[in-house]
């Protein structure tokens, strides 16, 4: 039972924090880039833009920090066990995060915040793109140290303490794994910002307001959301290849192929028995899965019950196939809600495009679009649940179980307290960040007649 309850801690808080994360990233570029374009086009609308979206990346980051500490907090709660025994490499990738991409971020964002009219417009300027950088490489840390959990490497077990201990750590940080997992994630924050400024922009446009500043901001989060959707999908065909020769159960699992095959076609949806005995109806893309997993068409897919043998004969007695209906699911969903954000894209660049520049913005567009916003944001959670769940039952591939991970002192009525306390109060985080993000949209951007007397921030009035 304490297991349990661990793990549904550390599931909720990660989910949660991850809805901020890649928000944060995204819009700091995008903020930048609109920064960018009133320093060399002077345009008056991508300065009033730049001040809009930046108040609203503001609330998001600082919703994402808070957040953020509880993620550390827990690794000494309830993974003592894992803690000490990935100490000695985790703590590398993560005191680098700490010492240089935070302190990197943390700082040039304060110095963008209050270096209005204060500093030159270049350093100013270069404060953001400084701070989005820092966004950025806190992103690749984080993911090296998460990366080492899904394919171990730079690293050897010693026999007399029985701790993981870094030897490389180039290795560590150039492990493909994390390279992979990067530039699948950079490219899938660009599509959440992207989708939200969409989003945001479209529900403004639809209802006139202030045309001349939401018109490019959307146009810019259409081309955005279309470009990096295609990034996503291309780093996600690399990395499904890499998890078939890192992972080959947790691409299994995400089929719920349960016998090898060869050629193997991808279900789109299938109905069937947990445990694989009976498919009573399946739609399915011929030879795709064999494409994903291999990058040939006629290539050869190990099934889940091979797969378990194998771990058997390597790893001793036990069950090493993870949830297969939640990482199937998952699997699916993080796809379906990815092309759906590009549909939208392709549908909103139609409508924005050229030849209706005169046209007001369909209002069922405007609807979809803030509806819309949720797409990669679900993308992105279940992602993240498909990339955690399909590696059980290991927290360290093939080194460490999640059920030798836990704190063995730590009692489940402590363990259901604290999560208990956890949900609610970010319940609470939740209803504030929502009620602040309201207040700034409805706020709008700032009046030209303001940004042209004075470049000091405009407080988005109460309601």
């Amino acid at each position: 039972m304490n297991l349990d309850l661990a793990r549904w801690q550390f599931a909720i808080t990660t989910v949660y924090h991850f809805l901020f994360v890649p928000l944060t990233i995204g819009l700091s570029l995008l903020v930048a880039g609109m920064q960018t374009a009133w320093h060399v086009t002077r345009g008056e609308h991508w300065l009033r833009a730049t001040k809009f979206w930046g108040t609203l990346f503001l609330i998001n980051f600082a919703m994402g920090v808070v957040t953020g500490i509880v993620q550390e907090f827990q690794f000494g709660m309830n993974w003592s066990d894992y803690s000490r025994y990935v100490g000695d490499v985790f703590g590398a990738p993560l005191a680098i995060e700490g010492l240089l991409a935070f302190f990197l971020e943390s700082t040039f964002l304060g110095l963008w915040i209050f270096g209005w009219d204060r500093l030159p417009e270049r350093v100013h300027l270069a404060c953001i793109w400084l701070a989005s950088l820092g966004t950025v490489l806190s992103a690749y840390f984080i993911l090296a140290a998460n990366s080492w959990m899904q394919h171990p490497v730079g690293s050897r077990v010693n026999p007399v303490t029985g701790r993981a201990e870094l030897t490389d750590v180039t290795a560590m940080l150039t492990n493909p794994t994390a390279l992979g997992a990067f530039t699948h994630t950079l490219t899938a924050c660009l599509v959440t910002a992207g989708m939200f400024v969409v989003g945001v922009g479209a529900w403004n446009l639809v209802r006139e307001r202030a045309p001349e500043v939401f018109r490019p901001s959307v146009r810019l989060g259409l081309w955005t959301t279309l470009v990096a959707g295609l990034g996503v999908v291309v780093t996600g065909d690399l990395q499904a290849r890499l998890m078939t020769v890192q992972q080959p159960m947790k691409m299994a699992a995400a089929e719920a192929l349960y016998d090898t095959v060869a050629p193997a076609s991808f279900s789109l949806f299938t109905i069937g028995t947990p445990d694989g005995s009976t498919e009573l109806w399946s739609l399915r893309v011929p030879r795709l899965l064999s494409y994903l997993a291999t990058g040939t068409w006629d290539g050869r897919v190990e099934g889940i019950r091979q797969l378990q043998a194998q771990a058997v004969a390597a790893f001793g007695p036990g069950g090493y196939v993870p949830d297969v209906p939640l990482t199937y699911w998952t699997f699916r969903l993080m796809i379906g809600f990815g092309l759906l954000a590009a549909v939208l894209a392709v549908a909103g660049l139609w409508l924005t495009r050229r030849a209706r520049a005169d046209r007001p913005l369909p209002r069922w567009f405007g609807t979809a679009a803030l509806a819309g916003v949720a797409a990669p944001l679900l993308a992105n959670s279940v992602g993240w649940i498909f990339t955690e769940a399909g590696r059980q039952p290991w927290l360290v591939y093939g080194v460490l179980r999640t059920a030798d991970g836990v704190s063995p002192s730590v009692g489940w009525a402590s363990v259901l307290t604290s999560l208990v306390v956890f949900t609610l109060l970010y319940g609470a985080l939740a209803v504030v960040e929502v009620v602040l993000l309201v207040r700034a949209v409805r706020g709008g951007p700032p009046p030209a007649r303001l940004v042209t007397e004075t470049s000091e921030p405009v407080p988005a009035p109460s309601y």
